[in-house]
């Protein structure tokens, strides 16, 4: 089997599966409980707290805890839903997660002016597109760090300090690259920042939202005062352990880590290229490690998944959040991929388990199968 999906999900990690265990089983008491018995996964969860703050550079309350990316998107998006209304218009891209995109659809339906900035052919939002588009009445503005499908790498410094300029809130959904670049939350001079722990071998169905002290937006759960009421609902406390394991240990490899994914893509690049297949590499040359979009000319991306899939390789067409659609996604149509290549586009995402000769079967195998 060769897995080469990680831009999906990625594999649970030893850390955070060890870290995990105890909470699992024997320390099962509840973090919101005064008696002694809760002082043990109240601690737990204080010390997760400060290890993912400390590895994006932030203060441990400016961490919330969340079920993932997309619950952490849709409370960003949705909260502009109680801003004032002389100032909440959302300025977001062609090319965002459906996370966004479909709270922008939805929050739109109630009111809410969204505007989409276009990307240029390697998916990159130009800062002189959301100057032009940025008002007074602007109030958020989300980018993602890195595409989902393409990998490209947006100028997130750049575009927060022209959103605060305008005095608008900045997010980013950094799914993509929380555990696999080196983030910093104040050099990037975001507002708000959103990650998931299955993208950095962690369990899946917890993640966190940053958000800078200062800055307020609504609570999408209501209920309990857990995560200073910004979150209601017993905290999932074996999950957020393992997240912080898996996220600490990718944080201390990171620099092996691209090396390694750097040397990976090489490979398969260099292998496709021998075997003379006709395709174009999407994305910026600035791209999440080991993430490599192909469009092959002539072929049918999702006849490639499926008859790679049959051969014991896993690979994606795009977005595992959009699987059930088959057509060209949104962001191969933003970048203006010519049709005869935007059909037979797939998405190979490396990690850290994937060796030299498995990109090299790959490539031959997409040899055997396209002829």
């Amino acid at each position: 089997m060769i897995y080469a999906d990680n831009a999906a999900t990625t594999e649970l990690c030893r850390q955070s599966y060890e870290a995990m265990e105890p909470y699992l089983r024997d320390e099962y008491a509840n973090a919101s409980q005064p008696y002694s018995f809760a002082r043990l996964t109240k601690r737990a969860l204080k010390e997760a707290r400060e290890i993912i703050a400390s590895c994006i550079n932030a203060l441990p309350e400016e961490i919330y805890f969340t079920s993932g990316g997309t619950e952490s998107d849709n409370q960003v998006i949705k909260s502009t839903l109680f801003f004032n209304k002389d100032k909440n218009e959302i300025i977001t891209s062609s090319i965002e997660h459906h996370a966004i995109l479909n709270s922008c659809e939805t929050v739109s339906l109630l009111g809410i002016p969204v505007e989409y900035l276009p990307v240029d052919r390697k998916g990159i939002v130009q800062p002189f597109d959301l100057e032009k588009n940025i008002s007074k009445k602007t109030g958020l503005v989300s980018i993602m760090y890195g595409n989902n499908e393409i990998g490209t790498i947006e100028p997130i410094k750049e575009l927060s300090s022209i959103a605060h300029k305008a005095g608008a809130i900045f997010h980013t959904d950094a799914v993509q690259g929380v555990g696999h670049v080196s983030i910093d939350v104040h050099a990037l001079g975001v507002d708000l920042l959103s990650s998931s722990s299955h993208k950095f071998n962690g369990p899946k169905g917890i993640g966190f939202l940053y958000m800078k002290k200062g800055v307020k937006i609504h609570p999408f759960m209501n209920g309990g005062a857990q995560e200073k009421g910004m979150r209601a609902g017993t905290e999932n406390i074996a999950a957020i352990v393992g997240m912080a394991a898996a996220l600490k240990m990718n944080v201390e490899r990171l620099a092996d880590a691209r090396e390694h994914l750097t040397i990976l893509e090489d490979t398969l690049i260099r292998a496709l290229q021998e075997l003379g297949l006709d395709f174009i590499r999407n994305g910026s040359s600035n791209h999440l490690p080991g993430n490599v979009n192909l469009s092959f000319r002539g072929a049918d991306g999702e006849m490639l998944l499926h008859r790679l899939d049959l051969k014991g390789i896993f690979i994606s067409t795009g977005s595992a959040c959009d699987s059930v659609d088959s057509q060209v996604s949104h962001v191969i149509r933003a970048i203006h991929i010519p049709k005869e290549y935007a059909e037979g586009t797939i998405r190979i995402s490396f990690g850290a388990n994937n060796k030299e000769e498995e990109a090299v079967r790959i490539a031959k195998e997409i040899k055997n199968i396209l002829g």
